[in-house]
């Protein structure tokens, strides 16, 4: 019968289809564990830096920061704390990130105004991060774990450093965004651009990473990070600069009760 001579054929095709997927995803995994193992292994650190908020008609408004980041057990766990000191009106306001590869992440706000710490959990992590285009999840930490990875292809990076891994990941916990387009280079595993995808399926932002220098011999970071909005016209940068390793960060020192202590 014609019916079965076709079948054979259709379950090649499909198997392969298969095949074919699972080692893109296992590619686009080992790429994603490799490039934050290329990240790991700081100890802790702090970091100075400044927000930048631009609206769809050019304004802009700034803020200034400083940030801690401990790595725990190994580099499964981080703690980061970001702290505002300047305008006035933001003094103090604060974010504090417990980071798990094996769960979702924590996060909590602390505001000085109302002398409260909120927990950001739910929908609520897909919220404006002080009126900025970050949403609170886009500031945690990009953990292989947290999302699913398939390799699409190796092409020029977008921003012209060279050759990336197009990676196309999807969240595993719950998230604003369906799915996203990473770019990681290939020299050195650094996260050269991601595009956010909304639950609608339409490209909500973009993130740049740009100006990477090395410290310690070992770890790149970025000096500035850039998210567009491409539904409201609205950008961020944040710019960062003095870095300090190994200052001897203690956990007890990124928890919900220093935040009330960190201006």
């Amino acid at each position: 019968m014609i019916f079965k001579k076709l079948l054979i054929p259709l379950v090649i095709i499909c198997s392969s289809a298969a095949s074919g997927f699972a080692q893109d995803a296992q590619k686009g995994q080992q790429i994603a564990q490799r490039a934050e193992a290329a990240g790991n292994g700081y100890g802790d650190f702090a970091v100075q830096g400044d927000m930048t908020l631009r609206t769809a008609g050019g304004a802009t408004s700034k803020r200034r920061f400083a940030a801690k980041n401990l790595e725990l057990n190994g580099g499964r766990a981080t703690r980061y704390m970001m702290v505002f000191d300047w305008p006035g009106d933001i003094r103090g306001t604060a974010l504090l990130t417990h980071s798990f590869d094996t769960k979702q992440d924590s996060q909590w706000l602390y505001l000085p105004a109302a002398s409260r710490v909120k927990k950001i959990s739910g929908s609520g992590r897909s919220g404006s991060f002080v009126g900025s285009e970050f949403s609170y999840e886009d500031m945690v930490e990009q953990d292989a774990s947290s999302y699913r990875h398939v390799w699409l292809r190796d092409e020029a990076c977008p921003n012209g450093a060279g050759t990336c891994h197009l990676l196309q990941r999807t969240p595993v916990y719950k998230s604003g965004y369906s799915q996203q387009a990473v770019w990681i280079d290939t020299n050195a595993l650094r996260y050269q651009l991601i595009q956010y995808y909304n639950r609608q399926g339409q490209l909500n932002k973009t993130l740049t990473m740009k100006n990477y220098k090395k410290y310690k011999g070992r770890f790149w970071r970025p000096s500035q990070m850039t998210m567009v909005n491409h539904l409201t016209g609205k950008s961020t940068t944040l710019n960062w600069k003095n870095y300090q390793f190994n200052i001897g960060l203690q956990p007890n020192q990124l928890t919900r009760e220093a935040m009330t202590r960190a201006q």
